[in-house]
């Protein structure tokens, strides 16, 4: 945890509003995302597109592509991660060995992939409603919530921010 300055108002992370990702062909990108994945643009230029994630996104940027550096990578989080990994392998995407789910992209993009019902990332009712998701926790991701006051059934308090 950062260390508190009295000297300051700094502002508190309230989530990830998206990932920029570059690519050597924005299309090509598309058609290997959507090989894997459902989803819809938000979004299109000629050198990017945006996928939607709901009150997120990724935009796919085309760019100058780097090698993989073996811990940079970001997280998608899924309903159905059993589906991801053969759906990845079939397009063309390179397997990381580790404990989670993790492929690189033909750009060198490291994806990791967890399940909606094993994290503690959570979707506000009203958006899950909008995506058309009918989710839950599993108890383990539950109980980890519930440890942060963060459950659904946990009393809602207001935090005070040090001016």
């Amino acid at each position: 945890m950062a260390e508190q300055d009295s000297n300051k108002t700094r502002a508190r992370l309230v989530g990830l509003n998206h990932v920029a990702l570059e690519v050597g062909d924005v299309e090509a990108a598309l058609a290997f995302y959507g090989r894997i994945f459902d989803f819809k643009l938000r979004g299109r230029s000629e050198t990017a597109a945006f996928i939607d994630i709901g009150d997120q996104f990724i935009a796919l940027m085309q760019g100058s592509v780097h090698a993989p550096v073996s811990q940079r990578h970001f997280g998608l989080v899924v309903d159905n991660r059993a589906a991801v990994k053969a759906l990845a392998v079939a397009a063309g995407a390179q397997l990381v060995d580790g404990p989670f789910l993790d492929f690189l992209d033909p750009w060198g993009n490291r994806v990791e992939v967890v399940e909606y019902a094993n994290v503690q990332f959570t979707k506000a009712p009203a958006v899950l409603s909008a995506m058309q998701l009918d989710l839950t926790k599993n108890d383990s991701a539950k109980r980890e919530l519930a440890a942060k006051g963060m459950s659904p059934a946990a009393p809602q308090t207001q935090v005070a921010t040090p001016i």
